[in-house]
């Protein structure tokens, strides 16, 4: 007789304590702390996440599209403030003219940057895996895959597994035996797509890494030159207009060279609208400054033509003219000045400025303060009037070129110690009469102007400046080898299919025939069926069906299937 069932033993509670819930963590405050911190850490690393954040990313770079940024031009916010005063301050506040530089910006590109990461290496290691995996056993029924053929055969065994090695020559293969001495062939093609995956996966983390170098230890500066056989020697950020470094520059540690502009060649079409424009540059590399060179090489920057030095890029991102002006004083003295007026129409090179002089030989203090000169006004190199009777320019190149030119003297403020713009006087002295206005004038090249004093001053003509971006980015040479490697690794990915193909020989003895023996095989694509018909229709023909022509189209096959 049986025995009656037991009633269940109810467990004690310290029992209950004591074991860990499925997920592996404990039931108590540390447990539910570290599966919260792992379901976040799934959610962060999955391929939905990814695609969200580079969703965000693209939408929040459209601020820094459509809105001007303090890093690439300081008076376009300026004037953004002008035209907006009430809404400017909240955009200002929410990092709208420093997008790139934001706080929010750069948690949603850290995100992503571990989102990828976190993805990617689990995959990759997955198909590093899938790489070295050997071929699968044979199954049981092949008659169940999509391609599948048998046929009867005078060879035994040994001559079939012969022929089946020769034949599938190129092929990751493993033999096994079965009860009954039926041997079996697995056979696989196409592991270099898994090869593929694995390159592409690690060069989109390398082509991370090299993005992210290039900005911790890169920097990029702007410094505007004189087209007249003035340098600038990359030795110090003391030289640059603006310089913006990386996250572990500090300028004490630049590439060393020099650039110095000789000429500046624009060309305009019949709108205006520039065509071409370049400048002619001599430069000396760091070799050439180490040796004490006086040498300079030649060489041209225009569009799309950077000069590369030392790991360096020096594009030409901007031009604009330099009105000359001669100031004689009464006793004879005279000093010429140029520096580069700024264009307030990139269409027309319209464009405003001062130059500014202090009078030789002056001693006294308070004569020195009261004796400088501010030449302000706008400058147009082919001059026109608009609607309003005031000085324009018809077109951006020098066909006519006119200074509307208002000379004011006084106190510019150089002996305060504060720094001020080139192209500006300092409206804090107009306002407090410190510096007045003492003339006005509309001059050609060659025409002068003579003030209450006696002092002459004379637009001698105009010259041309040229901006130098400069840029350097260690992590640029990694991101373009990256960047062939991954788009090779996708192609090879795309291109190879992964396929097998089993093999089953069953002696006669357990043949229905009892004669030869029995061959039975099967075929499978991994990813994509199409063309593989053909193939095992070739591959069954020379193993089922051997004739004279066997070793011409097994050749054939070779080539296709390579």
């Amino acid at each position: 007789m049986s025995s009656p069932p037991t009633a269940p033993t109810r467990p004690r509670s310290d029992d209950l304590d004591d074991d860990p819930p499925p997920g592996g963590f404990s039931s108590g405050p540390l447990g539910r702390a570290l599966a919260f911190l792992r379901n976040t850490w799934r959610g962060l690393t999955s391929m939905r996440t990814a695609l969200v954040l580079l969703f965000l990313l693209a939408l929040a770079a459209l601020p820094g599209a459509l809105l001007p940024q303090r890093s690439l031009n300081q008076s376009l916010v300026d004037q953004y403030y002008a035209d907006h005063p009430t809404i400017a301050p909240v955009v200002d506040t929410l990092g709208g003219f420093e997008v790139f530089a934001s706080t929010w910006f750069a948690a949603i590109y850290l995100l992503l940057m571990i989102s990828l990461i976190g993805c990617v290496l689990p995959r990759a290691l997955e198909y590093y895996r899938g790489a070295r995996a050997a071929p699968v056993t044979t199954p049981r029924n092949l008659a169940r895959l999509p391609h599948h053929d048998e046929a009867e055969s005078d060879d035994d065994v040994e001559a079939v597994l012969a022929r089946t090695r020769t034949r599938l020559r190129g092929w990751r293969t493993i033999e096994r035996s079965e009860p009954g001495g039926v041997r079996t062939v697995s056979a696989e093609r196409g592991y270099l797509r898994e090869t593929g995956n694995l390159v592409f996966h690690l060069s989109l983390i390398g082509l991370l890494i090299g993005f992210a170098g290039g900005k911790l230890y890169g920097y990029e500066g702007d410094v505007i030159v004189l087209a007249d056989g003035s340098e600038f020697c990359n030795t110090s950020i003391l030289g640059y207009d603006s310089f913006r470094a990386g996250l572990q520059v500090d300028g004490t540690e630049l590439n060393p060279f020099c650039v110095k502009v000789d000429r500046f060649d624009a060309s305009y079409l019949p709108n205006g609208q520039p065509s071409t424009f370049s400048a002619g540059i001599g430069y000396q590399s760091a070799s050439d400054l180490e040796d004490g060179t006086t040498t300079w090489r030649p060489d041209t920057l225009s569009v799309n033509h950077p000069l590369r030095t030392d790991g360096d890029r020096v594009y030409l991102t901007g031009y604009g003219y330099s009105p000359q002006f001669t100031v004689t004083w009464p006793d004879g003295t005279s000093r010429t000045g140029e520096i580069q007026w700024r264009p307030v129409d990139r269409s027309t090179q319209l464009a405003e400025g001062a130059t500014k002089f202090e009078r030789p030989g002056v001693s006294d203090p308070e004569q020195r303060t009261n004796s400088q000169l501010a030449l302000t006004g706008t400058f147009a190199p082919t001059a026109a009037l608009d609607t309003d009777g005031n000085l324009a320019s018809a077109y951006p190149a020098l066909r006519n070129p006119v200074v509307e030119l208002n000379v004011m003297r006084g106190d510019l403020g150089i002996d305060d110690g504060r720094g001020q713009s080139i192209f500006t006087v300092d409206q804090g002295k107009v306002d407090s009469g410190e510096l007045r206005s003492v003339a006005r004038a509309d001059l050609a090249p060659g025409q002068t102007t003579r003030l209450d004093d006696g002092t002459v001053v004379r637009f001698d003509g105009v010259g041309s400046w040229v901006n130098l971006q400069v840029g350097h980015d260690p992590g640029q040479t990694w991101v373009l080898v990256f960047a062939v490697t991954m788009v090779a690794g996708l192609a090879v990915s795309l291109s190879i299919r992964r396929r097998r193909f089993w093999v089953r020989v069953i002696p006669s003895g357990a043949a229905s025939s009892g004669v030869g023996s029995h061959v039975q095989l099967g075929g499978l694509a991994r990813t994509d069926r199409a063309g593989y018909g053909d193939e095992f229709d070739r591959l069954a023909e020379d193993l089922l069906r051997p004739g004279p022509s066997e070793d011409l189209s097994d050749g054939d096959t070779q080539k296709k299937d390579g």
